[in-house]
């Protein structure tokens, strides 16, 4: 059985320059904040670094006490079969009843039988609704 809940993610704006996501991540790790999701999305003069982390309410603390803009927003975290055809559902059931994925990002090991997904979509309890529903088969 999968688990699907609404979390917390953190979109922390860094320099895009070698270093700082090292002094973020090492910030994180003094303060023993865990990191399950991560994607880093780069421009000219910064970086969007988008996380999942244990303890949010820490993490969004220690980072503006360090100057940091973060904004937090609502994201669907799954875990789910890592096995074809797993995202292809996903993608079809929230489809089906018009949710918009507005960007995804996801992680396995080719050996392990569970990944994790992480899906910005454009309606957060919809989504939950929908794809907790057993009738999907997901």
């Amino acid at each position: 059985m999968k688990s699907v809940r609404i979390v917390e993610q953190l979109a922390i704006f860094i320099a895009n320059k070698p270093g700082t996501l090292s002094q973020v991540c090492d910030a994180l790790a003094e303060d023993k904040i865990n990191i399950y999701g991560l994607t880093v999305s780069d421009t000219v003069d910064h970086a969007v670094v988008r996380v999942v982390v244990s303890d949010t309410r820490r993490a969004i603390a220690l980072l503006e006490s360090h100057g940091t803009l973060v904004v937090e927003n609502d994201v669907i975290m799954i875990e789910n079969d890592n096995r074809p055809g797993s995202l292809s559902r996903i993608a079809k059931a929230l489809s089906a009843t018009k949710i918009n994925i507005e960007y995804a990002y996801l992680a396995s090991m080719p050996s392990a039988k569970k990944g994790l997904l992480i899906l910005r979509v454009s309606d957060v309890k919809k989504a939950l609704k929908v794809l907790s529903n057993p009738a999907l088969g997901l």
